[in-house]
């Protein structure tokens, strides 16, 4: 066989081939899509993803590589034969084809995916410096640096790990004073002690919960041409309740996935359970209930899957899954899961803002209700006055009815016409009193308006009771959750077309390729939700640990956060991985134990800085010889610059504010006259609450919040790109500018000389004082910007216009203008946006 030379003179790697590390992904990047589980599109009846098939189909020989036909056809020159097919645009590599031949000359033996294999601590391995390990992290961490022939950085000045701390596990920067008494403490524990104090702070739910409402794709409208808003920021305010209390991880879960089928379900807990109904609701005209109510219950396989199992469930929708080993069945039996919630797929008019989906939990608050007993007060005022005219009028239209003979022509309703049948003399008490009872209610409803309707006190008792019916339906909070009062049956829809049910009814089960459910676990979402945390479940764990390091280190140990499945990359840190997964199940899925062990290793401690060696080794810091350097989330960069001027409103919760934003942002939704999309900005502190609580609306996100999740899918990996359209944002957009006045005015209150306003102004933005070289540039950029504003009053005076914020009169507008551009200036420095 020509092209690639015999098992016998096989040049083999210096260590036996791994499966899952070195054949695995090849033959899932080049093959499985052809020749895997998916019978509808396997290609010449091969199946290279089993290995009892590929060998009984010859294309694996084990032990014998010129016999192997999987080797001759990706050694092939005849285009006809050569695998991957050219039209593929794929290439195997020389590397790949030895790996392959050395894989099938050692036996070509297969093993399970490893994510789905259940975690095993794996022992400390043995390293050189074992005096820089700080916890059992640094010992996996430290065997990888070694082997690379690397060291690992040297830990980082303090002023720059408690600014890493602070924005890691609160979102905001550290104060000076806080600084100061950091690097001033020569305790010992100085250091945990910061994160003990850090980790209890109300913010680091803030911080926390951003991630989480990516992946439940939180937002505060429904998205589509209405658009109407919703009060799921109730179910927000849970989850940083939650993380803030260090809820453990299984019972955060089990309550947000089946809160409401808990034994005894309290309020909160079904609350939690609105995770499950922050998806988009389609109320346009066009839309189809029950195709739009399928469309829901896909978004909720996706999203359960993706961020529990950290798996693409979604691919099996229409057809088997192309790489892994999941089935139409499977999806469809995840599926029935949700589809037993009482609901049509369309959102219902409550007000022309508000447009919620039962179920839902009305939860009036105490100004909702101090503001219904005002509305029940005047209606019961303007029921006293008008009562003598309407009793009369009352009396004589009933006298007027029963006098003529035959009421069944009177429009009546059929129950009392009914009980009018009945002859005076037959009728028992109950019948009486009913037939009085529904005739005056009759009376109010449909008669009373037209004979005492002019009345200005009728006038005025109607116009209330609307008042009260719109502010009922408008203001009082509904969150929307989740029920299982409506089961309906469950099968596999051909194509995915929700008009196309096929083959048996199905009812829950795990994908087949998991743990099964234990027999006496109900098969429901909470038997789901507790089948997640077994001890044998091979990826709940994992999945977590995975985008906490995520987190904290800038990319996750397996670098596709969302996928694990065989399409994810093998881990570097797979012992470490599995290490971390078990101590958190085994440390009883605190989450708060988790982010302390994380952020208390010596690998976390490390400088961030990139030297030559370290870039030409390990270019994304995969290795971890140095702290990962990221930008920081736009949200945060927000928080950031209104804390640093001093702004920021801290209230922890509450019901979304509507910040800053570009003029009209909104009206291009204003396609009808069905709603007023009029921006209702804020005003007062509301404009500096934390960008968490900023509106949120699915068509229209915050203009100046970019790299951000869309919200209307789960997200689990945020992207991160670099272009102008952000430094246009935080240059001009009005936030950072205010940020920038205020930040200016105060140093220039606190302060009398230029270089000592220079350097507060650093310091507050960026938690260290400038260098020489760096205040004599800040400095003759002061000097620049004064001689501009000196020379254009008018330019100065619209500068210092920008915010609502008040300005002290008692500075020289240019001078304030000046430094205000310096500040702005700081604000926007790579230092200032990064988390170093």
């Amino acid at each position: 066989m020509a092209g690639f030379s015999s098992g016998a003179a096989i040049s083999r790697g210096a260590d036996p081939v791994d499966f899952n590390r070195d054949i695995r992904p090849i033959l899932s990047e080049n093959c499985f899509y052809c020749h895997g589980q998916d019978a509808a599109k396997r290609q010449a009846d091969l199946r290279l993803d089993v290995r009892e098939a590929a060998v009984d189909a010859g294309a694996v020989v084990p032990g014998e590589p010129a016999a192997s036909t999987l080797l001759e056809r990706i050694h092939s020159s005849d285009a006809d034969v050569l695998m991957p097919p050219p039209d593929s645009n794929r290439r195997l590599s020389d590397a790949q084809k030895r790996l392959l031949e050395q894989w099938i000359a050692e036996g070509g033996d297969y093993e399970p995916h490893w994510a789905f294999v259940a975690p095993v601590r794996p022992p400390l391995p043995a390293v050189q410096r074992a005096d820089w390990i700080r916890n059992p992290i640094d010992a996996f961490v430290l065997e990888k640096i070694e082997a690379a022939g690397l060291a690992p950085s040297p830990e980082a000045d303090r002023a720059t790990l408690i600014r890493r701390l602070s924005l890691d596990l609160t979102g905001l920067p550290p104060t000076p004073a806080d600084v100061d008494a950091f690097v001033a403490d020569d305790d010992p524990a100085a250091y945990e002690k910061l994160v003990d104090r850090l980790l209890a702070s109300p913010h680091y739910g803030e911080r926390m919960v951003l991630p989480w409402l990516d992946a439940a794709r939180y937002a505060d409208s429904n998205g589509f041409q209405q658009d109407g808003d919703t009060w799921q920021w109730i179910w927000r305010d849970w989850v940083v309740t939650a993380l803030n209390a260090d809820m453990p991880f299984d019972q955060f879960s089990i309550e947000q996935l089946a809160g409401d089928l808990v034994p005894d379900a309290t309020e909160r807990q079904r609350i939690a359970s609105g995770f499950n109904r922050n998806h988009l609701l389609n109320g346009e005209g066009g839309a189809i209930p029950e195709e739009q109510r399928f469309v829901n219950l896909f978004d909720r396989v996706d999203t359960t899957s993706t961020t529990w199992l950290g798996l693409t469930m979604a691919c099996a929708q229409c057809h088997d899954h192309k790489y892994d080993p999941a089935t139409r069945v499977d999806y469809y039996q995840m599926l029935d899961l949700f589809n037993r919630v009482p609901e049509v797929g369309t959102p219902s008019y409550f007000s022309s803002r508000v447009r919620v989906a039962p179920p839902l939990i009305e939860l009036p608050t105490e100004e909702n209700t101090a503001r219904i007993r005002e509305f029940e007060t005047r209606i019961a005022g303007l029921e006293a006055e008008i009562a003598p005219v309407a009793n009369v009028a009352f009396a004589a239209w009933k006298k007027g009815l029963l006098a003529d003979g035959s009421p069944a022509d009177a429009g009546l309703p059929d129950e009392l016409g009914t009980l009018l049948a009945v002859p005076d003399a037959e009728r028992s008490d109950e019948q009486k009193a009913a037939i009085e009872t529904q005739l005056r209610a009759h009376f109010d409803k449909a008669v009373g308006p037209e004979t005492i309707g002019e009345l200005p006190a009728s006038k005025s008792l109607t116009d209330t009771r609307q008042q009260l019916d719109s502010y009922r339906k408008d203001q009082i909070p509904r969150v929307m959750v989740m029920s299982d009062d409506q089961p309906r049956e469950t099968r596999v829809l051909d194509r995915g077309e929700y008009l196309s049910p096929i083959g048996d009814v199905l009812s829950f089960e795990p994908p087949a390729f998991l743990p099964p459910l234990p027999d006496d676990a109900p098969r429901n979402r909470l038997g789901f939700a507790e089948w997640l945390f077994q001890p044998e479940h091979p990826l709940t764990a994992r999945v977590q640990v995975n985008r906490m390091w995520q987190m904290f280190f800038g990319t996750g140990l397996v670098k596709t956060t969302e996928d694990m499945g065989v399409q994810s990359e093998y881990p570097i840190h797979k012992n470490l991985l599995d290490w971390l997964a078990v101590e958190f199940r085994e440390a009883g899925w605190s989450t708060k134990a988790m982010h302390r062990l994380l952020v208390t290793s010596a690998t976390y401690r490390q400088a961030s800085r990139v030297t030559p060696e370290l870039l030409a080794a390990d270019p994304e810091n995969r290795l971890h010889a140095r702290a990962s350097r990221f930008r920081l989330p736009s949200m945060l960069l927000r928080d950031a610059a209104l804390a640093a001027a001093g702004l920021l409103e801290p209230a922890v919760g509450g019901r979304p504010v509507y910040p800053y934003q570009p003029d009209a942002i909104w009206e291009s939704l204003a396609i009808t006259k069905e709603r007023d999309f009029t921006y209702p900005a804020s005003h007062g502190s509301d404009l500096y609450r934390r960008s968490l609580y900023t509106f949120w609306r699915r068509t229209v996100a915050p203009a100046n919040m970019f790299d951000t999740a869309n919200r209307r899918t789960c997200t689990v990996r945020a992207s991160r790109t670099s272009t102008p359209l952000h430094a246009l944002t935080t240059l001009n957009d009005a936030t950072w500018v205010e940020a920038a006045r205020v930040l200016a005015q105060q140093v220039m209150l606190a302060h009398d000389t230029t270089l000592a306003q220079l350097t507060a102004a650093f310091r507050l933005v960026l938690s260290r004082s400038p260098g020489d070289d760096e205040l004599a540039t800040l400095t003759s950029a002061l000097e620049r910007q004064a001689e501009l504003y000196q020379a254009d009053p008018e330019l100065a005076a619209a500068l210092l216009a920008v915010g609502e914020s008040p300005r002290d009169e008692s500075l020289a507008p240019s001078d304030h203008a000046a430094l205000t551009a310096v500040c702005l200036a700081i604000l926007n420095l790579d230092e200032a946006l990064t988390r170093e």
